[in-house]
């Protein structure tokens, strides 16, 4: 799915087809409230070790956060539990929101 690699610009991130991937929000629910992407399942990055269950091992995974740093660790925590087909969004969703008028910057 993610063939250009597992860093996908605000562009790419916003092409997605969410009929085919999951889209994952590693941010804080505070962060959630004021801005995020819609579709996107919001599983906070220090609540992914007890919940990653909640995801679809055979689905591709696109995971953002607020600038990119926390949705990278999360990628690579998805990495060692067995998700292959994953990417994360550089920039966060600070980037995306440069795209996007309706999501708000913060």
């Amino acid at each position: 799915m993610f063939e250009a690699g597992p860093h996908l610009d605000a562009q790419a991130f916003r092409a997605l087809d969410l009929s085919r991937v999951q889209v994952l929000d590693v941010r804080e629910p505070w962060e959630y409230e004021l801005a995020h992407i819609p579709g996107a399942v919001l599983i906070p990055l220090g609540e992914l070790v007890e919940r990653v269950g909640e995801l679809d091992l055979a689905r591709p995974v696109a995971v953002y956060c607020h600038h990119g740093m926390r949705s990278l660790q999360a990628l690579r925590f998805l990495r060692s539990v067995g998700y292959r087909d994953i990417a994360h969004l550089s920039g966060g969703i600070d980037a995306y929101s440069r795209l996007d008028a309706t999501v708000p910057r913060y």
